[in-house]
């Protein structure tokens, strides 16, 4: 599965980013940033609330394929500017990150 099947089947908006023929292998969700950073997995989706700069660092750190924001969550100005820089894509929904986590399984269990 790729970034753009995700997009497609969770109904996703982007928010910045392009490279959606990145394949998806697996997800993760958790706001705590420590926490994701040891633990996730390259080429999940990570799910999250968190717009901020860290969250885009973390996201390179761990090599996630794409940064869901939940809940309709903001992504700041310099978020938004470091994850162009360094090619992060985001996404976003207004599901919460239970649904969202929900459907993602579903979509990488097929």
């Amino acid at each position: 599965m790729t970034v753009h099947d995700l997009i497609k089947n969770m109904e996703l908006e982007v928010v910045c980013g392009d490279d959606f023929d990145r394949e998806v292998k697996g997800g993760y969700c958790c706001d705590l940033l420590s926490w994701v950073m040891g633990r996730a997995q390259a080429d999940d989706a990570w799910i999250t609330v968190m717009g901020n700069v860290n969250s885009v660092a973390v996201a390179v750190l761990a090599d996630t394929a794409c940064i869901i924001l939940s809940d309709s969550s903001a992504l700041d100005d310099d978020a938004k500017k470091r994850a162009e820089m360094q090619e992060v894509v985001i996404l976003r929904s207004p599901k919460n990150s239970f649904d969202l986590c929900v459907e993602l399984g579903k979509l990488i269990d097929m």
